[in-house]
């Protein structure tokens, strides 16, 4: 019935619509698995994409050739770049979208993908021989054969959605959890945990008043996420809102207390940090009289609306009395109670940093099932397993990201040499090279390594090397070109900067903090028109580069010294149980992680600088 396919994907979320995309563009032939094919892509929480570090990581996502960014700008409905009034490393881009149309624009993508095949049942085991994975068994008993297997199964491995003192078995509300895998997992020596995240309820938006809201508009000059022309910046945008919770809406969830899942202990799992339920906030935060509440559209054509800031498990009727207390929704009618959902997870300490795993070999694991929260890490996790899946098979090296050369390599380091045990949520704060990292040049970083790959095409590559190219020719010109003081100290005083006295380079001036090209063009005609051919992305990139020259110059300097440790490269059976010297929990460490290169084994918490010389000598440094 079913040909040998070369990869397989179990889970059609964020993480498994990218390894499909991606392996299937490589030359593989894909089977994407999922319970459901109406929630292909579904946005099982806020209806958003991008935001802090959330937002490089799309765009390094549609870099490299996958699909993340494109989906998100055809169903945007709002665009704001996050920390504009910081420095370009904290720079953001975050969409608002329409959650049925990101979920169409997945699955019509995916439809037109050569080579992805589709099958909607539950995965109930792996096809597993001598210690390789071989396929995967669905609940009716079928077996399909395969050559690489990506499970990125989301939060349904055993999954138990808790309102108030209700536990209901499933992975997302209305659907029905996975069973078998993890028991199998366990069987064959993997450890597994649990985690838990949760979601708001969702009210109907004629029933509120946005008049005692807050409006929070889109950018006046929106942008987007692909760097190809495939997609076109908004023309229109639609407006989210702002309110807060108060004294009395605390007092009235407090009242749920002594039955809510979170205090009671029925829920076992770790939550979010970053993204704590409102019961969590209140209980923490006991001195704050208020919480702010985005209110968020979820979709054009829908009145459905997002509750962002109120995620619950709290009993509905607590849930009701107590969101009917915050202003503006006095009269709100609810279409579904908020709720905490209890999953399985597997330590990421468990895998390579390809995403396979150390145990089974052609067994790759991405999104959720990793510990980690959030649609844009699992969509880079889908899609460097899904790379690497189709690289395996091909018997080609494998695709690895540094620190150094994405968001996306800091959080794949970070789950394979940290683990997590709590759900990981990436912050510009996690990268020591944020200044390199930035989300306005991740096409100049990332898209020869896609086009090597064979992800990113031959059009992307083109676009990436003519931007490169006019970006060096722009910043030549600006350290020719000379401005006098008769254009520009009017405008200069009016900055707050210094005058003056002789003509100066436009590199010189860039370099001073408050001084910007937009500035100079408004201070002299001639540079106007000088600048105007060039495109806004080359402008923008030439006046980081000036005007951050001395930074990102040492920031290049550590990162060469760092590279000379990742490409110290530790043999696959290294036996670190022999090396006496070690400490123990060095030793312990390292056996569980089995480091690729040095500059991962400085990495991994728990060996010491004193481990890392002893383990230098014995490589024979």
């Amino acid at each position: 019935m079913f040909p040998e396919y070369d990869v397989i994907v179990v889970g059609a979320g964020h993480a498994g619509c990218e390894a499909a995309h991606a392996a299937a563009k490589m030359g593989s032939s894909v089977l994407l698995c999922t319970m459901n094919m109406n929630t292909i892509a579904q946005m099982s929480c806020n209806p958003a994409m991008g935001g802090v570090a959330k937002g490089q990581i799309v765009r390094e996502i549609d870099a490299l050739g996958g699909l993340s960014g494109i989906i998100a700008d055809k169903s945007m409905i709002q665009f704001r770049m996050l920390n504009r009034s910081k420095g370009p490393a904290m720079w953001s881009p975050r969409t608002q979208n329409d959650r049925m149309k990101f979920a169409e624009e997945w699955r019509l993508a995916l439809e037109q993908t050569s080579g992805v095949d589709f099958w909607q049942e539950m995965i109930t085991g792996l096809l597993i021989k001598d210690r390789r994975a071989v396929g995967v068994r669905t609940g009716m008993g079928l077996e399909i054969n395969a050559k690489s297997v990506v499970l990125t199964n989301g939060t349904f491995l055993n999954g138990i959605i808790h309102i108030g003192e209700k536990q209901l078995g499933g992975g997302r509300t209305g659907e029905a959890a996975a069973k078998g895998i993890t028991e199998q997992l366990v069987q064959l020596g993997f450890e597994s945990g649990r985690m838990k995240t949760g979601t708001p309820p969702r009210v109907d938006g004629r029933s509120l008043d946005y008049s005692k809201m807050e409006v929070q508009y889109g950018d006046e000059n929106p942008e987007k996420f692909s760097y190809t022309d495939q997609t076109s910046p908004l023309k229109h945008q639609h407006n989210c809102w702002i309110t807060y919770t108060n004294k009395s809406v605390h007092e009235t969830l407090e009242t749920g207390f002594d039955r809510s899942p979170m205090f009671n202990g029925r829920i076992q799992g770790l939550g979010p940090r970053y993204c704590p339920s409102i019961e969590d906030k209140i209980n923490r935060f006991a001195e704050r009289d208020r919480h702010q509440i985005f209110v968020e559209p979820e979709g054009w054509n829908t009145v459905e609306m997002y509750v962002n800031g109120f995620s619950t498990s709290l009993p509905e009727d607590v849930q009701y009395a107590a969101i009917r207390k915050i202003a503006g929704f006095e009269n709100a009618k609810m279409f579904r109670p908020g709720y905490a959902i209890e999953y399985d997870y597997f330590p990421p300490t468990q895998l390579k940093l390809t995403l396979e795993t150390h145990l089974i070999e052609h067994l790759f694991f991405a999104g959720q099932i990793n510990g980690t929260t959030g649609y844009e890490e699992a969509a880079a996790q889908g899609l460097i397993a899904g790379i690497n899946a189709s690289q395996k098979v091909q018997e080609k090296d494998p695709f690895l990201l540094k620190r150094s050369e994405a968001y996306i390599g800091v959080l794949v380091d970070d789950l394979i040499n940290k683990g997590t045990e709590e759900p990981y949520r990436m912050f510009t704060s996690r990268a020591e090279f944020r200044l390199l990292l930035r989300q306005d040049n991740a096409d100049l970083r990332l898209t020869r390594l896609g086009h090597q790959v064979g992800l990113a095409d031959d059009i992307r590559l083109e676009k990436v090397l003519d931007k490169q190219s006019e970006t060096n020719d722009l910043i030549e010109k600006l350290k020719q070109m000379k401005l006098s003081p008769e254009s520009i100290n009017n405008g200069l005083e009016n900055l707050d900067t210094a005058t003056i006295k002789e003509k100066i380079s436009v590199e010189k001036l860039l370099k001073r903090p408050h001084v910007g090209i937009l500035d100079l063009v408004t201070m002299d005609k001639d540079f106007k028109s000088f600048i105007s051919p060039f495109s806004k992305e080359v402008i923008e990139q030439a006046e980081i580069t000036i005007k951050y020259e001395s930074y990102i110059e040492k920031e290049k300097m550590m990162v060469d010294k760092i590279n000379n440790m990742e490409n110290f490269r530790i043999p696959s059976k290294f036996d670190y149980l022999a090396i006496p010297a070690l400490s123990a929990e060095g030793k312990q460490k390292l056996h569980k992680v089995k480091p690729e290169t040095l500059g991962q084994a400085s990495r991994i918490s728990g060996v010491s600088p004193a481990d890392l010389s002893i383990l230098t000598v014995y490589l024979g440094r």
